[in-house]
Protein backbone atom coordinates (compact mmCIF):
# COMPACT_ATOMS: atom_id res chain seq x y z
CA UNK A 1 0.00 0.00 0.00
CA UNK A 2 2.99 2.41 0.56
CA UNK A 3 4.58 1.81 -2.57
CA UNK A 4 1.76 2.18 -4.31
CA UNK A 5 0.94 5.53 -2.50
CA UNK A 6 4.84 6.92 -3.18
CA UNK A 7 4.30 5.56 -7.16
CA UNK A 8 1.40 7.84 -7.37
CA UNK A 9 3.35 10.59 -5.62
CA UNK A 10 6.01 10.41 -8.04
CA UNK A 11 3.44 10.66 -11.28
CA UNK A 12 2.22 13.31 -9.79
CA UNK A 13 4.82 15.09 -9.16
CA UNK A 14 6.33 14.49 -12.95
CA UNK A 15 3.14 15.18 -14.10
CA UNK A 16 3.45 18.56 -12.30
CA UNK A 17 7.10 19.29 -13.62
CA UNK A 18 5.93 18.72 -17.39
CA UNK A 19 2.91 21.13 -17.15
CA UNK A 20 5.28 24.06 -15.60
CA UNK A 21 8.75 23.40 -17.14
CA UNK A 22 8.96 25.01 -20.60
CA UNK A 23 9.05 23.66 -23.70
CA UNK A 24 12.50 22.46 -25.27
CA UNK A 25 14.25 24.49 -27.43
CA UNK A 26 16.78 23.95 -29.59
CA UNK A 27 19.63 25.71 -27.96
CA UNK A 28 20.65 22.56 -26.39
CA UNK A 29 21.40 20.26 -28.90
CA UNK A 30 21.40 17.31 -26.03
CA UNK A 31 17.71 17.55 -25.67
CA UNK A 32 17.06 17.63 -29.62
CA UNK A 33 16.19 14.26 -30.22
CA UNK A 34 13.20 14.08 -33.24
CA UNK A 35 12.84 16.14 -36.05
CA UNK A 36 10.01 18.28 -33.98
CA UNK A 37 13.21 20.31 -32.63
CA UNK A 38 12.91 21.43 -36.45
CA UNK A 39 9.13 22.31 -36.57
CA UNK A 40 8.86 25.75 -34.62
CA UNK A 41 6.48 27.60 -36.59
CA UNK A 42 3.61 28.71 -35.04
CA UNK A 43 -0.23 28.75 -35.90
CA UNK A 44 0.36 32.35 -37.59
CA UNK A 45 3.42 31.51 -39.08
CA UNK A 46 2.07 28.03 -40.86
CA UNK A 47 -0.87 30.64 -42.07
CA UNK A 48 1.20 33.06 -43.69
CA UNK A 49 3.91 30.84 -45.07
CA UNK A 50 1.18 28.03 -46.36
CA UNK A 51 -0.57 31.13 -48.26
CA UNK A 52 3.00 32.20 -49.64
CA UNK A 53 3.25 28.39 -50.83
CA UNK A 54 -0.24 28.19 -52.21
CA UNK A 55 0.05 31.61 -54.16
CA UNK A 56 3.62 31.62 -55.60
CA UNK A 57 4.03 27.57 -56.37
CA UNK A 58 1.27 27.10 -58.74
CA UNK A 59 2.10 31.15 -60.68
CA UNK A 60 5.79 30.00 -60.52
CA UNK A 61 5.04 26.12 -62.05
CA UNK A 62 2.24 27.60 -64.90
CA UNK A 63 4.83 30.80 -65.74
CA UNK A 64 7.90 28.39 -66.39
CA UNK A 65 5.77 25.64 -68.25
CA UNK A 66 4.24 28.74 -70.24
CA UNK A 67 8.18 29.71 -71.49
CA UNK A 68 9.25 26.14 -72.26
CA UNK A 69 6.28 25.54 -74.34
CA UNK A 70 6.61 28.87 -76.32
CA UNK A 71 10.39 27.55 -76.63
CA UNK A 72 9.78 24.38 -77.97
CA UNK A 73 7.24 25.42 -80.04
CA UNK A 74 9.61 27.63 -81.91
CA UNK A 75 12.28 26.67 -84.01
CA UNK A 76 13.92 29.76 -84.32
CA UNK A 77 14.11 30.01 -80.65
CA UNK A 78 15.27 26.81 -79.96
CA UNK A 79 17.81 27.31 -82.27
CA UNK A 80 19.93 29.76 -79.79
CA UNK A 81 22.03 29.19 -77.25
CA UNK A 82 20.25 32.07 -75.24
CA UNK A 83 17.21 30.43 -75.25
CA UNK A 84 18.85 27.23 -74.87
CA UNK A 85 19.77 28.39 -71.56
CA UNK A 86 16.67 30.40 -70.62
CA UNK A 87 14.92 26.81 -71.36
CA UNK A 88 17.31 25.78 -68.55
CA UNK A 89 16.42 27.94 -65.78
CA UNK A 90 12.68 27.33 -66.70
CA UNK A 91 13.22 23.61 -66.23
CA UNK A 92 14.94 24.32 -62.94
CA UNK A 93 11.70 26.96 -61.74
CA UNK A 94 9.43 24.63 -62.47
CA UNK A 95 11.07 21.89 -60.50
CA UNK A 96 11.69 24.31 -57.65
CA UNK A 97 7.96 25.32 -57.97
CA UNK A 98 6.83 21.05 -57.26
CA UNK A 99 9.74 20.35 -54.87
CA UNK A 100 10.01 22.89 -52.35
CA UNK A 101 6.27 23.82 -52.35
CA UNK A 102 5.61 19.89 -51.76
CA UNK A 103 8.37 19.56 -49.16
CA UNK A 104 8.20 22.60 -47.18
CA UNK A 105 4.44 21.83 -46.97
CA UNK A 106 4.56 18.77 -45.28
CA UNK A 107 7.48 19.42 -43.00
CA UNK A 108 6.66 22.48 -41.67
CA UNK A 109 2.80 22.93 -42.15
CA UNK A 110 1.73 18.83 -41.84
CA UNK A 111 4.20 18.14 -39.77
CA UNK A 112 4.91 15.22 -41.39
CA UNK A 113 7.40 13.10 -40.13
CA UNK A 114 9.83 11.08 -42.88
CA UNK A 115 12.49 9.21 -41.97
CA UNK A 116 16.03 10.12 -42.83
CA UNK A 117 16.05 8.43 -46.38
CA UNK A 118 12.90 9.60 -47.28
CA UNK A 119 13.53 13.22 -46.09
CA UNK A 120 16.97 13.64 -47.99
CA UNK A 121 15.61 12.86 -51.20
CA UNK A 122 12.78 15.16 -50.79
CA UNK A 123 15.81 17.77 -49.55
CA UNK A 124 17.71 16.71 -52.56
CA UNK A 125 14.62 17.81 -55.03
CA UNK A 126 14.56 20.92 -53.43
CA UNK A 127 18.64 21.51 -53.61
CA UNK A 128 18.93 20.24 -57.34
CA UNK A 129 16.19 22.66 -58.52
CA UNK A 130 17.58 25.61 -56.51
CA UNK A 131 21.39 24.76 -57.52
CA UNK A 132 20.16 23.87 -60.97
CA UNK A 133 18.10 27.75 -61.24
CA UNK A 134 21.50 29.19 -59.97
CA UNK A 135 23.72 27.61 -62.22
CA UNK A 136 21.62 28.55 -65.30
CA UNK A 137 21.51 32.44 -64.43
CA UNK A 138 25.29 32.19 -64.30
CA UNK A 139 25.22 30.02 -68.05
CA UNK A 140 22.89 33.40 -68.94
CA UNK A 141 25.19 35.76 -67.40
CA UNK A 142 28.15 34.12 -69.21
CA UNK A 143 25.92 34.04 -72.36
CA UNK A 144 25.50 37.87 -72.31
CA UNK A 145 29.31 38.57 -71.17
CA UNK A 146 30.65 37.00 -74.36
CA UNK A 147 28.43 38.98 -76.50
CA UNK A 148 29.10 42.10 -74.88
CA UNK A 149 33.05 40.93 -75.16
CA UNK A 150 33.61 38.67 -78.01
CA UNK A 151 31.12 40.15 -80.32
CA UNK A 152 32.77 39.52 -83.26
CA UNK A 153 33.29 35.78 -82.26
CA UNK A 154 30.13 35.25 -80.35
CA UNK A 155 28.77 32.60 -83.04
CA UNK A 156 32.03 30.96 -83.08
CA UNK A 157 32.42 30.53 -78.98
CA UNK A 158 29.41 29.47 -78.55
CA UNK A 159 27.18 27.40 -81.04
CA UNK A 160 24.36 25.20 -80.06
CA UNK A 161 26.27 21.69 -79.52
CA UNK A 162 28.32 23.48 -76.78
CA UNK A 163 25.05 25.35 -75.42
CA UNK A 164 23.94 22.00 -74.73
CA UNK A 165 26.92 20.48 -73.46
CA UNK A 166 27.26 22.98 -70.77
CA UNK A 167 23.37 22.76 -69.91
CA UNK A 168 23.60 18.82 -69.71
CA UNK A 169 27.07 19.03 -67.37
CA UNK A 170 25.41 21.49 -65.03
CA UNK A 171 22.59 19.42 -64.63
CA UNK A 172 25.28 16.38 -63.78
CA UNK A 173 27.09 18.25 -61.61
CA UNK A 174 23.79 19.82 -59.80
CA UNK A 175 22.22 16.15 -59.74
CA UNK A 176 25.86 14.35 -57.91
CA UNK A 177 25.97 17.74 -55.18
CA UNK A 178 22.47 17.58 -54.44
CA UNK A 179 22.01 13.92 -53.69
CA UNK A 180 25.14 14.04 -51.60
CA UNK A 181 23.59 13.25 -48.35
CA UNK A 182 21.01 10.84 -49.61
CA UNK A 183 24.24 8.89 -51.17
CA UNK A 184 26.38 9.14 -47.02
CA UNK A 185 27.44 12.40 -46.78
CA UNK A 186 24.83 12.78 -43.91
CA UNK A 187 25.36 13.82 -40.18
CA UNK A 188 25.69 10.24 -37.80
CA UNK A 189 24.47 12.03 -35.16
CA UNK A 190 20.87 12.48 -36.76
CA UNK A 191 20.18 15.67 -34.87
CA UNK A 192 23.00 16.06 -32.50
CA UNK A 193 26.15 18.22 -33.73
CA UNK A 194 27.74 18.37 -36.25
CA UNK A 195 24.44 18.24 -37.67
CA UNK A 196 22.56 21.76 -39.38
CA UNK A 197 19.63 23.26 -37.22
CA UNK A 198 18.17 24.09 -40.41
CA UNK A 199 17.86 20.63 -41.73
CA UNK A 200 17.89 17.49 -39.84
CA UNK A 201 20.20 14.63 -41.24
CA UNK A 202 22.18 17.12 -42.64
CA UNK A 203 26.00 17.49 -41.60
CA UNK A 204 27.60 21.40 -41.12
CA UNK A 205 30.57 20.32 -43.41
CA UNK A 206 27.85 19.49 -46.28
CA UNK A 207 25.86 22.72 -46.03
CA UNK A 208 29.18 24.89 -45.54
CA UNK A 209 30.52 23.11 -49.23
CA UNK A 210 26.90 24.13 -51.03
CA UNK A 211 26.98 27.21 -49.25
CA UNK A 212 30.20 28.33 -50.50
CA UNK A 213 29.14 27.04 -53.90
CA UNK A 214 26.09 28.98 -54.16
CA UNK A 215 28.14 32.34 -52.98
CA UNK A 216 30.80 31.62 -55.37
CA UNK A 217 28.30 31.19 -58.42
CA UNK A 218 26.40 34.44 -57.06
CA UNK A 219 30.17 36.34 -57.11
CA UNK A 220 30.43 35.08 -60.73
CA UNK A 221 27.04 36.23 -61.83
CA UNK A 222 27.98 40.04 -60.23
CA UNK A 223 31.00 40.18 -61.77
CA UNK A 224 29.88 38.96 -65.07
CA UNK A 225 26.72 41.50 -64.99
CA UNK A 226 29.42 44.46 -63.36
CA UNK A 227 31.88 44.37 -66.07
CA UNK A 228 28.65 44.65 -68.97
CA UNK A 229 27.43 47.42 -67.38
CA UNK A 230 30.94 49.00 -67.44
CA UNK A 231 31.05 48.38 -70.88
CA UNK A 232 27.71 49.94 -71.38
CA UNK A 233 28.83 52.73 -69.59
CA UNK A 234 32.31 53.22 -71.56
CA UNK A 235 30.03 53.17 -74.70
CA UNK A 236 27.57 55.52 -73.34
CA UNK A 237 30.23 58.41 -72.48
CA UNK A 238 32.04 57.21 -76.02
CA UNK A 239 28.79 58.04 -78.02
CA UNK A 240 28.07 61.03 -76.29
CA UNK A 241 30.01 63.47 -78.60
CA UNK A 242 28.24 65.62 -81.25
CA UNK A 243 27.44 63.30 -84.14
CA UNK A 244 25.65 64.15 -87.19
CA UNK A 245 23.40 62.42 -89.86
CA UNK A 246 22.86 58.42 -90.08
CA UNK A 247 25.81 57.87 -87.28
CA UNK A 248 24.00 60.28 -84.93
CA UNK A 249 20.82 57.80 -85.35
CA UNK A 250 22.53 55.08 -84.95
CA UNK A 251 24.81 55.94 -81.79
CA UNK A 252 21.59 57.61 -79.96
CA UNK A 253 19.66 53.83 -80.90
CA UNK A 254 22.53 51.95 -79.43
CA UNK A 255 23.17 54.57 -76.63
CA UNK A 256 19.15 53.57 -75.49
CA UNK A 257 19.64 50.16 -76.03
CA UNK A 258 22.79 50.62 -73.47
CA UNK A 259 21.10 52.11 -71.12
CA UNK A 260 18.19 49.70 -71.00
CA UNK A 261 20.77 46.88 -70.38
CA UNK A 262 22.37 48.46 -67.52
CA UNK A 263 18.59 48.83 -66.03
CA UNK A 264 17.92 45.16 -66.76
CA UNK A 265 21.15 44.14 -65.36
CA UNK A 266 20.97 46.50 -62.37
CA UNK A 267 17.62 44.88 -61.56
CA UNK A 268 18.96 41.53 -61.76
CA UNK A 269 21.62 42.42 -59.28
CA UNK A 270 19.24 43.84 -56.84
CA UNK A 271 16.86 40.62 -56.72
CA UNK A 272 19.65 38.32 -56.42
CA UNK A 273 20.89 39.91 -53.61
CA UNK A 274 17.60 40.68 -51.49
CA UNK A 275 15.94 36.88 -52.53
CA UNK A 276 18.97 34.81 -52.00
CA UNK A 277 22.06 37.08 -49.54
CA UNK A 278 18.72 36.25 -46.82
CA UNK A 279 18.95 32.32 -46.74
CA UNK A 280 22.61 31.98 -47.63
CA UNK A 281 23.48 34.24 -44.89
CA UNK A 282 21.59 32.13 -41.97
CA UNK A 283 23.33 28.94 -43.13
CA UNK A 284 26.85 30.81 -42.75
CA UNK A 285 25.53 31.08 -39.30
CA UNK A 286 23.78 27.53 -38.86
CA UNK A 287 27.43 26.42 -39.56
CA UNK A 288 29.21 28.42 -36.56
CA UNK A 289 26.69 28.74 -34.00
CA UNK A 290 23.52 27.00 -32.72
CA UNK A 291 20.62 28.86 -34.08
CA UNK A 292 17.42 29.20 -31.68
CA UNK A 293 13.92 28.92 -32.41
CA UNK A 294 13.32 32.36 -33.42
CA UNK A 295 16.18 32.10 -35.67
CA UNK A 296 14.93 29.04 -37.70
CA UNK A 297 11.23 30.75 -38.10
CA UNK A 298 13.04 33.50 -39.99
CA UNK A 299 14.92 31.18 -42.01
CA UNK A 300 11.61 29.46 -42.65
CA UNK A 301 10.49 32.99 -44.06
CA UNK A 302 13.56 33.52 -46.20
CA UNK A 303 13.50 30.37 -47.29
CA UNK A 304 10.01 31.53 -49.38
CA UNK A 305 12.30 34.38 -50.98
CA UNK A 306 13.82 31.35 -53.27
CA UNK A 307 10.38 30.04 -54.11
CA UNK A 308 9.18 34.02 -55.06
CA UNK A 309 12.68 34.57 -57.35
CA UNK A 310 11.89 31.75 -59.66
CA UNK A 311 8.40 33.53 -59.26
CA UNK A 312 9.82 36.39 -61.06
CA UNK A 313 12.78 34.40 -63.07
CA UNK A 314 10.45 34.24 -65.64
CA UNK A 315 9.10 37.74 -66.08
CA UNK A 316 12.77 39.01 -65.77
CA UNK A 317 14.67 36.77 -68.76
CA UNK A 318 12.41 35.05 -70.42
CA UNK A 319 8.97 37.71 -71.46
CA UNK A 320 10.48 40.81 -71.46
CA UNK A 321 12.26 39.78 -74.61
CA UNK A 322 10.51 40.49 -77.28
CA UNK A 323 11.26 37.28 -79.39
CA UNK A 324 9.67 35.29 -76.91
CA UNK A 325 6.67 37.07 -76.36
CA UNK A 326 5.67 37.23 -80.47
CA UNK A 327 6.25 33.53 -80.60
CA UNK A 328 4.06 33.77 -77.37
CA UNK A 329 1.35 35.97 -79.18
CA UNK A 330 1.82 33.52 -82.42
CA UNK A 331 1.14 30.46 -80.04
CA UNK A 332 -2.01 31.97 -78.56
CA UNK A 333 -3.39 33.05 -82.26
CA UNK A 334 -2.81 29.02 -83.64
CA UNK A 335 -4.34 28.31 -80.39
CA UNK A 336 -7.63 30.33 -81.17
CA UNK A 337 -7.45 28.92 -84.73
CA UNK A 338 -7.13 25.58 -83.78
CA UNK A 339 -10.66 26.00 -81.12
CA UNK A 340 -12.52 27.67 -83.60
CA UNK A 341 -11.94 24.82 -85.97
CA UNK A 342 -13.17 22.53 -83.13
CA UNK A 343 -16.22 24.32 -82.53
CA UNK A 344 -16.85 24.31 -86.40
CA UNK A 345 -17.32 27.89 -86.10
CA UNK A 346 -16.12 28.04 -89.88
CA UNK A 347 -15.54 25.87 -92.93
CA UNK A 348 -12.43 23.03 -93.67
CA UNK A 349 -11.10 25.62 -96.47
CA UNK A 350 -11.59 28.79 -94.19
CA UNK A 351 -9.94 26.99 -91.58
CA UNK A 352 -6.91 26.05 -93.64
CA UNK A 353 -7.01 29.52 -94.84
CA UNK A 354 -6.80 30.59 -91.42
CA UNK A 355 -4.06 28.02 -90.10
CA UNK A 356 -1.65 29.32 -92.93
CA UNK A 357 -2.34 33.43 -92.27
CA UNK A 358 -1.46 32.12 -88.06
CA UNK A 359 1.96 30.72 -89.16
CA UNK A 360 2.54 33.78 -91.86
CA UNK A 361 1.70 35.97 -88.60
CA UNK A 362 3.64 33.96 -86.54
CA UNK A 363 7.01 34.56 -88.55
CA UNK A 364 6.49 37.53 -89.21
CA UNK A 365 6.21 38.47 -85.78
CA UNK A 366 9.59 36.69 -85.29
CA UNK A 367 11.30 38.62 -88.01
CA UNK A 368 9.86 42.05 -87.10
CA UNK A 369 10.56 41.85 -83.21
CA UNK A 370 13.07 44.03 -82.00
CA UNK A 371 15.52 42.75 -80.30
CA UNK A 372 15.49 43.06 -77.03
CA UNK A 373 19.12 41.60 -75.68
CA UNK A 374 22.29 42.28 -76.68
CA UNK A 375 22.51 38.38 -77.76
CA UNK A 376 19.54 38.82 -80.18
CA UNK A 377 21.52 41.64 -82.16
CA UNK A 378 24.61 39.56 -82.14
CA UNK A 379 23.14 36.48 -83.54
CA UNK A 380 21.16 38.46 -86.35
CA UNK A 381 24.39 39.37 -87.33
Amino acid sequence: MERELKQDQETTTALYLNESTPAITTTDPSLCNSTQCYMVLTTLEKKAIGTICFLAGPVTFLENILVLIVIASSVTLRRRPSYLFISSLALADTFASCFFTISFLDFHLYSQNDGPNIYLFKLGGVTMAFTGSVGSLLLTALDRYLCIYQASNYKVLLTRNRAKLAIVLLWCVTIIISFLPLMGWRCATKFSPPCSRLFPYVDHRYLAFWTGLQLVVLLLIIVAYVLILWKANRHEAAMGGPKSGRQSVKGQARMRMDIQLARTFGLILLILAVFWLPVLSFMIVDVTVTLTNKQQRMFAFCSTLCLVNSCVNPLLYALRCKELRGELFALLACCKACREHTLGNAHCHRNENGSGISKKSKDLAVTDSNPDTISEIVDRQ
